[in-house]
């Protein structure tokens, strides 16, 4: 059996840090054979709907990806294959017609808020993380984000945060914590814990090289 790219998949609410803990195990790989792949990028393409109705998109339901293309990719990744990322507009409320191509790596970082969800994608992971942080924490943070970011009022954030984010956390993205192999508190601040997780993966690196 020749070797098999490992599949890290992290997961968290929006503004746990989640990003933070895959771009400080990516950063320390810098140069080596690892990559990120990013659910946001794998929204539905809505092209089909009036623009009217891609507004009320819910982007914080399990419904508003497509893990069917996803999973594809993650297999094809898997058979280093490559790969043609999608690249989500949201100001258009839908898949662009551009696209990112992805090499295949040994070690592939699957990030995103309900990345452990779908139960077929955790099947293809080998080290599943949670990234845990207080909810007070990750409304400023994504508030501070929104406003920055995307032009955003704070009004408009914390009324989007009490009518459709924190449901869906509560609903779909807490509960896919107990999937979780490790639990991370604090995020990408939490250095312990991400230097264990720098650790293993070196590890499987060294034995893929010797493989």
């Amino acid at each position: 059996m020749g070797k098999r790219p490992i599949v890290i998949g992290v997961a968290g609410g929006s503004g746990s840090g989640k990003t933070s803990v895959t771009k400080a195990i990516y950063e320390h790989f810098k140069g080596h054979s690892i990559l990120m792949l990013e659910q946001d990028f794998y929204y539905k393409d809505q092209a089909h709907l009036p623009f009217e109705e891609r507004l009320k998109t819910n982007y914080d339901h399990p419904l508003a990806f497509d893990n069917d293309l996803l999973i594809d990719h993650i297999k094809q990744l898997l058979n280093y294959e490559q790969v043609a990322k999608p690249v989500y507009d949201y100001k258009m409320h839908t898949r662009s017609n551009e696209v990112i191509m992805v090499e295949p790596r040994d070690v592939i970082i699957l990030e995103g808020i309900l990345v452990l969800e779908d139960e077929r994608m955790r099947n293809l992971m080998d080290i599943k993380l949670f990234v845990d942080t207080d909810a007070d924490l990750r409304i400023i943070r994504r508030m501070l984000r929104d406003i920055k970011e995307r032009g955003r009022s704070i009004d408009s954030v914390i009324e989007q945060y009490i009518s459709v984010v924190r449901p869906m956390h509560n609903q779909f993205v807490e509960p896919t914590k107990r999937y979780a192999d490790i639990i991370i508190p604090e995020g990408g601040q939490n250095h312990v814990a991400v230097d264990l997780m720098v650790t293993k993966i070196q590890t499987i690196l060294e034995l893929n090289a010797i493989l």
